[in-house]
């Protein structure tokens, strides 16, 4: 596997285009070193959770929590019929303190509070903790935890992964590999998002076989704190937190309007209505999705008039709203 293309010396309020709209990854080496969380991180654990505290208000965070045993991988149970872990609604710093309390421990439970808004959890952290992401509406989550694994997933948002506290490793692969990751059910997923199978820190090359063939395709970065990595939508990550404690901050943004839905649900009504029809009909609905959707251009509709074209020409929040009434009608009958 390849490192991951590096920059340096950019700063909070210099992210351009460039970074923001790479369809590749990319590591920002000290990009938010100066954050005052970091530099308490830098002085210790305990500096660390002190800092944290002073913006909790007492909002109950969810964390996930695993035996020893698991290693920190979050995972499902040996036969996918549920989860290696349980969840908990507990108060932030009563997991600060946990997390203090195992900090020796050879052999710890595994520990993970996950994406947690921090302008709910944390108001008034981001007025001396943040980026400029020039304009664009960004969802920004906390993640604190313990040495922990999350298996390899996409998000359909970019990504900026900002490491506050400790070490990460990330491991990414591009779209394209999706064949060669040996994808988990997607309607039963332990945070979500649909997740690898395969454990890349031992690999079952017999079970998965073509991961193999995924392999030269990945790349890797190790992070500091300080450091930050932008991870472009759809791109498959694994993330190991590497230290007795780890925090990272990230930002979330999509490039279409806001009121677009998700193209999972589009995927998983697909899967109801399309893949078991008989293979011709199938072919014949895949020649609809290209014409319409994956080839669509401004030559599609230009015989029907603009005025005429309705969901073939260009939708804005009203006509998508329109067009989600009618397909819930459809779908209610």
């Amino acid at each position: 596997m390849l490192p991951v293309a590096e920059l340096h010396g950019v700063r909070p309020g210099e992210l351009t285009p460039r970074i923001l709209e790479s369809t590749q990854p990319l590591v920002l080496r000290g990009l938010v070193a100066d954050w005052p969380l970091v530099r308490a991180a830098r002085a210790s654990q305990q500096a660390a959770s002190s800092y944290l505290r002073r913006f909790y208000q007492g909002m109950n965070v969810v964390a996930m929590l695993g035996r020893p045993e698991i290693d920190g991988r979050f995972f499902y149970n040996d036969d996918l019929s549920g989860f290696n872990f349980f969840p908990a609604n507990v108060r932030l710093d009563g997991v600060l303190a946990e997390l203090e309390e195992h900090r020796d421990d050879e052999h710890p439970p595994a520990i993970y509070v996950g994406s947690t808004t921090i302008d709910s959890c944390l108001p008034g952290f981001r007025s001396e903790n943040d980026v400029d992401l020039q304009g664009r509406d960004a969802l920004a989550s906390i993640w604190i935890g313990n040495r922990t694994r999350i298996a390899a997933h996409y998000d359909l948002p970019d990504n900026l992964a900002c490491v506050a506290a400790g070490r990460r490793r990330f491991t990414l692969f591009p779209p394209e590999q999706l064949e060669n990751l040996y994808i988990g059910p997607l309607d039963f997923t332990p945070a979500g998002q649909a997740i690898s199978l395969v454990d890349f820190r031992q690999p079952d090359f017999e079970r998965f076989p073509r991961f193999a063939d995924a392999l030269p395709h990945g790349q890797v970065a190790e992070l500091e704190p300080g450091d930050a990595l932008f991870i472009p939508s759809m791109w498959w990550h694994h993330v190991e937190a590497l230290e007795r404690f780890n925090v990272l901050v990230n930002y979330w943004w999509r490039q279409s309007p806001g009121y677009m839905d998700t193209p999972t649900s589009a995927l998983m009504h697909a899967i109801m209505t399309v893949r078991d029809l008989p293979p011709a009909q199938r072919a014949a609905w895949r020649q609809l999705f290209d014409h319409y959707v994956f080839d669509a251009d401004e030559h599609t509709a230009a015989h029907i008039p603009p005025a005429a074209r309705r969901v073939l020409g260009p939708l804005d929040a009203d006509a998508t709203r329109a067009l989600r009434a009618q397909l819930l009608k459809r779908m209610n009958r």
